[in-house]
Order: structure tokens, then sequence, then C-alpha cells
């Protein structure tokens, strides 16, 4: 199968581009290697897959793995149209896979613009682009705060999503708003996937993990929002990644048939894990005990979070059945590595 990853040198794009060549397929990447974090960690996890920085940091420029010649990478930006409609009559793909979008909940409080440019230009680009080239599905990476203000739980998506309460949340929303008219109007199959905390090695250093990592290593205290009362559905990257292949490697004629062109799932870890809990986990594999700080809540955040799956693993057999404690003691490992430490 022929597939484009956008955000590749992503945390969620690289293990996903890892797994899809590993099982045969041809892969084309794409990233801006923008520097809202270390660009270091992408040109690393590029470098994993066969793509060497010199080349890499280039944009527009085609480069082949040097481990496989099913894997291309190419620096650009979605909201590049020019690029973005060349890329799309020339590969021809069957299935694209939208992972690129400037992440971060608390970010987009202070910088909306980059949001507006990346979650709704570039997606528009890529939704076009679809329409004009025939892709038989688009799958695209929606979130968990969509959910925004919604207080039942577990969150299901047959629950209302109208109350997000950060632009972010509000840039995903439109992203599932805008695949249900493209799948109406003009008969390609698009799959929005609500990701719950998705965590492991090559995790972004912005992330909870990563940061309470960096913290306890340094011997410096870490930040724990609404007192330590929050719960997170924790998923493991692997598990995260092994679903979306299902997705991309389903029959989506039938779905046709059905009138279920359109659809939005869930992707977690089924379970709401208390945050100290987590912190606990990292703190045993680190050897080392916290200091802590204990905060209020912040502002485009919720209390808790917990994915219904069901659809999912109805659809596609999804099969959540990494721990927290085997993906906390994964992700250490992996930080240990990276980092030069013993």
């Amino acid at each position: 199968m022929r597939i484009l990853i956008t955000g590749a040198a992503g945390f969620i794009g690289y293990h996903l581009s890892s797994l899809l060549l590993s099982k045969g397929h041809q892969v084309v990447g794409i990233d801006n290697i923008n520097d809202y974090y270390d660009v270091n960690l992408k040109y690393a996890r590029l470098n994993e897959l066969g793509i060497q920085r010199e080349s890499a940091s280039e944009f527009l420029k085609e480069v082949t793995s040097g481990k496989t010649n099913n894997f291309k990478f190419i620096r650009m930006n979605l909201e590049d149209t020019e690029s973005i409609n060349q890329l799309f009559e020339k590969e021809k793909f069957e299935v694209v896979c939208n992972l690129a979008a400037q992440a971060g909940v608390r970010y987009s409080i202070e910088n909306p613009h980059a949001y507006v440019e990346s979650n709704i230009v570039g997606y528009v680009n890529l939704l076009e682009a679809c329409r004009n080239t025939g892709v038989k599905h688009l799958v695209y990476a929606s979130s968990s705060s969509v959910y925004g203000l919604n207080s039942k739980i577990p969150f299901s998506t047959d629950d209302t999503v109208d109350t997000p309460i950060s632009l972010y949340a509000a840039s995903k929303k439109s992203n599932e708003l805008m695949a249900h008219t493209y799948s109406h109007l003009f008969g390609f199959a698009t799959t929005g996937l609500r990701f719950f905390t998705v965590y492991g090695p090559w995790g972004r250093p912005d992330m909870a993990a990563y940061l309470f990592a960096e913290g306890i290593r340094n011997n410096q205290p870490i930040k724990v929002f609404n007192h330590g009362k929050m719960e997170r559905d924790f998923t493991y990257v692997g598990d995260i990644v092994e679903g979306v292949m299902r997705i991309i490697e389903g029959e989506v004629d039938t779905r046709k048939e059905k009138g279920e062109l359109y659809k939005v799932y869930n992707i977690g870890n089924n379970n709401s894990v208390k945050l100290t809990e987590y912190i606990e986990n990292i703190e045993k594999n680190l050897g080392k005990e916290a200091e802590k700080i204990m905060m209020d809540m912040q502002p485009g955040d919720v209390a808790k979070t917990w994915a219904d799956v069901s659809a999912l693993i109805k659809d596609y057999g999804y099969s959540p059945n990494t721990s927290v404690e085997e993906g906390v003691k994964k992700f250490i490992d992996w930080y240990k590595k990276y980092n030069n430490l013993k």
C-alpha cells in the first residue's frame, strides 16, 4: 500500500512509519521540522528511519532512506498548497495519515495563529489534495481535548463536543467537521482518531513523562497540577500505532456500502490512571524520588480523561494491552539511553 504520513518526524509519526515499513508498505513522510520543541530529537527519529540530518534539513528535497527503498522523506509545510498538490499528483497515495499539527493545549493560548495555519489551512490543503487525486482514505489525528468541559466519564464519541476550552481543541473539532463535509460531498473515507495522552520512547520533551523525568534526574522540582488530583488515560505509543495501522490497512469499500464513510473513534488505553501513580512509576524506574510543587489547574486543562474505545475494539479488533508499569519502564529505558545515562 502507498501511504503518506504527515508529521513523520514527530513522536507518533515516527513510530507509525517504522511499523508500516516493517509490514512492507511504501511510505512517504513529510514534516516541516519546526522548533516547537528540540529539533535534534526530530532529526534523531528520522535517523532511525534511515534519513540523514544533512539531507532532511533542506526544504522540498526528496530523500530516500538508507535503510529501505520503501521510505522517502520530504521537508515540507502543509500550508504550502502548491508543493502539497504536486506531491499528491506525483505519488498517487492510496491512504493519507495526517499526524502533522501544531501541538500543545497550553501553547495554543499564547500562539493562536500557529494553530490556524497548520491545523486548519494545512488540513484543508490535504482534504483538497485527497479529493483531487483519488485518495481512498484519510486517517487523521483528532484529540481527546475536543471533549472540553464534558463531565461524563468515560468519554464516548456519542457525547456532544461543543464546549472546547482551548484553541487547539477547537481546531481539532473543526478537522472532524471538515472531514464529514468532504466524505459527504466527494465520497472518500475519513477516520478521525481522538488520541488520549500518548507516551513512550521518543516522546516529546514538552509532555508529562519527559518533563517529570528531566526534573527528577536534575534534582529540580516538578509541577503537579490540580494538587495531584489529575487522572489521565495514559496510552503507550506501541498500542496506539498498532491501532492506527489496523485502520490504515482496513477495507473501506464496505464502509461506503453501509454509508459510513465518515467515522470518528477514541483511541486510548480504556482506563484512567492517577497522575500520582504515573509519577511513582517514573520515580521507581529512575531510582529517585521527585520533589513536587502542587499547583492549581491550568487554563485549558481538565481533571480527568478516560476513553471509551469499545467502537474501535468492535470494528478493528483494537487491543491496548500495555500497562502503565510496563510502558513507563520502556520510556525510561529509552530516556536513559537517549541521554547517555546509566
